[in-house]
């Protein structure tokens, strides 16, 4: 049986025309501005919940650094995949992270997003939202499993990231974390 939400989806061309270019421009644009009423059907009819830009921005990537928990809702229960990396390596998990958007960091915890998913420098969401003093996303992404004694790719701790970067609070709280 073949899956009705594809079937109106035309194949796109090798060099999309100009239409086709705006059309995903403008698709781009709804997932970074958070209009999950206009995603939705989009994504029932067929667009691929895990179509990327030029930059490599997943649909996701896109609400989850903007912060449109509603839009990442709806590109999660569509498929999206929370692990797609863009062109420098990032997840959306570490974009919620960075962005100390607790909400958006439990919603792709609970859609598979791996909490311990590094760059290609190596650093974790745990590294960023301790690198800039985000101790509510520290505790949670502790609370689900995330290494507080990772390190990066050159050997800095997260407790060192977080002090390279002048973090008031979350150096003392990671400390407390590995003794617990």
């Amino acid at each position: 049986m073949q899956d009705s939400r594809r079937h109106d989806v035309p194949e796109l061309p090798a060099t999309p025309d100009a239409e086709t270019l705006e059309f995903a421009q403008a698709v781009f644009q709804l997932a970074r501005n958070g209009d999950a009423g206009r995603l939705g059907p989009l994504l029932e009819r067929g667009l691929p919940p895990n179509l990327c830009n030029h930059k490599g921005d997943s649909l996701l990537m896109l609400a989850s650094y903007n912060g449109h928990l509603e839009a990442a809702r709806v590109l999660l229960v569509h498929g999206a995949d929370p692990e797609i990396r863009n062109d420098h390596g990032q997840t959306p998990i570490a974009a919620a992270a960075y962005k100390g958007d607790a909400p958006m960091v439990r919603l792709l915890l609970e859609h598979g997003a791996d909490v311990e998913g590094a760059s290609p420098d190596g650093k974790t969401a745990l590294m960023l939202a301790a690198m800039f003093n985000r101790t509510g996303i520290v505790e949670l992404l502790v609370a689900h499993g995330a290494d507080v004694g990772a390190c990066d790719a050159n050997g800095v701790s997260v407790a060192d990231a977080a002090r390279r970067m002048g973090a008031p609070d979350t150096p003392a709280q990671l400390e407390r974390l590995s003794a617990a």
